[in-house]
């Protein structure tokens, strides 16, 4: 049972870094999850425990234990805890299968080109799709948030969830296409139809190409405004991915993995380890270290002595850290060490009041004096900076600005407190959109009040990796924009062919609008001026 555990670990993290350096951060995420269940001794000492005293298989001792996990997990009525669930099973499989010594893909054989049907799919068994070259998948569950179709678009595999009855109109050797883009599937096309679609593959996959060879072009306007594009990243590796794809730094290194691999938190040493290789990669380039973003998760959830009720509204993120002063001043600690072997700056996550960031600083400055006592150099100026992703914050934007030194905005989080909106909710999913004008007069207001005291903003959210709304950032004053490394070359692509005062007249025109179908349909229009292409893997929200 333990070689089988040990095997499932070594796939699942194989797969999570994969993700990470394809750029598809949100979808490694995925698999953080697979990897602490792994290691949870309540799972698995249960596990132990059943095959010596009750004298039973390891199989069924795996299939009961996560089972009931499982069940634990659907029974508190939420759709994020649904997720968890179905990924539960999913590792429930991979163990079983190792248990039992079959081969873990299941595909292997498949030559291709296939698309995939099915009910659903869970997210190792979408990962194991592309390792075998399927082609593209349809199922009946499923939608545009869930774990499927996040690891989808990381692995640029076209699929369509969601569809209800695909399962039931496909028969095994019917001609399909499968348009990923507009969330179609065709049966038995004719032929017309289908040299249409597989025109537009080739021209897709040229796109992509064209892409990547522009990508160590300069970022700027057509009227010669520099934009800076920066990376996302989880792991310090990732920067190369970064470079390669015409970025010039990082603008969100995320550390909560540092805090996901074990069931006890790294040490300094070991953070300081992971930050000066960063610093390392980074070679003098813009490097932006968030400090740890945690909540509504296993790891914050277990340090209390009652799980949260409602933990995205919780203990979580800047609230978690200053609750627990240990942890984060050894964060903080590594985090000023680091910083004497190359410049970076520190991001403190969802902060809502003023006198966290204040007691942060002040945190930092009592270390700051024990490091001096004990001679270890550090940088006396690191800049600290806040994301911005609650209206609160946004609200309160001209006091944050006279504190901290730059803002980034988290459009993320913005959006879905702005909007009262669960993305992982599926039956309200299509409520959350960027362009809702509530949202759009939060971004503007937050960097108006960045610019009036003359800090840097920028956008860290999903929307600044989209084309889509490129020009309207920029119209709105943004000059910084970060995202996952693969989303660098297209938003270059869109920033070169630009002007800024045509961009501030669009913000003022979409200013005007009340709905987000008057804003989605406006920004379609002018990116279609623009880049015509890249309209094909926009979304609007």
């Amino acid at each position: 049972m333990e070689r089988s555990l040990e095997e499932a670990k070594r796939q699942i993290l194989q797969i999570r870094n994969k993700m990470s350096l394809r750029g598809g951060d949100e979808a490694a995420k995925i698999f953080d999850f697979h990897l602490e269940l792994l290691s949870d001794q309540s799972l698995i000492q249960p596990i132990r425990d059943d095959i010596l005293r009750e004298r039973v298989v390891a199989e069924y001792a795996v299939a009961e234990n996560f089972d009931k996990l499982a069940a634990r997990f659907r029974e508190m009525g939420s759709e994020i805890f649904a997720q968890k669930a179905a990924d539960i099973s999913d590792l429930r499989r991979r163990v079983l299968t190792w248990l039992s010594g079959r081969a873990t893909d299941r595909l292997v054989g498949v030559t291709g080109p296939v698309i995939v049907i099915a009910h659903e799919l869970t997210p190792s068994q979408t990962v194991e799709l592309h390792r075998a070259h399927i082609v593209a998948f349809a199922t009946d569950a499923g939608g545009l948030t869930g774990h499927t179709s996040i690891l989808a678009r990381a692995l640029s595999m076209p699929a369509v969830v969601g569809c209800t009855r695909v399962t039931s109109d496909i028969e095994d050797g019917d001609t399909v296409i499968v348009d990923g883009d507009g969330g179609v599937v065709i049966v038995r096309p004719d032929d017309v139809l289908l040299a249409r679609y597989q025109l537009l593959a080739r021209e897709g996959q040229q796109r992509q190409r064209e892409l990547r060879s522009d990508a160590s072009q300069p970022s700027v306007t057509r009227d010669g405004m520099p934009i800076t594009l920066l990376g996302n990243i989880e792991f310090p590796e990732e920067i190369d991915a970064v470079i390669k794809n015409g970025g010039s730094g990082v603008g969100l290194y995320r550390t909560e993995f540092l805090f996901l691999m074990s069931d006890l938190p790294p040490t300094e040493e070991d953070q300081l380890e992971s930050y000066c290789r960063a610093i390392e990669l980074a070679a003098g380039r813009p490097l932006v270290i968030r400090t740890l973003d945690l909540g509504a998760d296993k790891y914050t959830q277990g340090q209390l002595a009652e799980a949260e009720r409602n933990p995205f509204l919780g203990l979580r993120s800047i609230r978690f850290c200053l609750a627990n002063q240990e942890l984060f001043k050894t964060q903080l600690r590594a985090l000023l060490r680091a910083s004497a072997f190359g410049p970076i700056k520190v991001m403190l996550p969802l902060v809502t009041h003023v006198m966290e960031l204040r007691q942060t600083r002040m945190l930092l400055n009592d270390l700051a004096e024990e490091l001096d006592e004990a001679g270890i150099a550090f940088d006396r100026n690191i800049p600290i900076g806040i994301m911005v992703e609650t209206p609160a914050a946004a609200l309160m934007s001209r006091t944050f600005a006279h504190e901290a030194r730059f803002f980034s905005i988290g459009t993320n989080d913005l959006i879905q407190y702005t909007l009262a909106v669960d993305r992982g909710n599926e039956r309200v999913a299509g409520l959350y959109n960027a362009a809702n004008p509530a949202v759009l007069m939060l971004i503007k207001s937050i960097v108006r009040a960045g610019r009036h005291v003359g800090i840097d903003v920028s956008v860290c959210g999903e929307i600044a990796g989209q084309p889509l709304f490129t020009a309207l950032l920029l119209g709105m004053g943004v000059r910084t924009l970060s995202m996952s490394p693969g989303q660098i070359p297209a938003v270059k692509r869109v920033v070169r062919g630009l002007e800024i005062e045509h961009c501030e007249a669009l913000a003022r025109r979409v200013g005007s609008f009340d709905s987000d179908r008057q804003v989605l349909a406006c920004l379609r229009d002018e990116l279609r001026k623009i880049d015509p292409e890249a309209l094909a893997g926009s979304e609007g929200g």
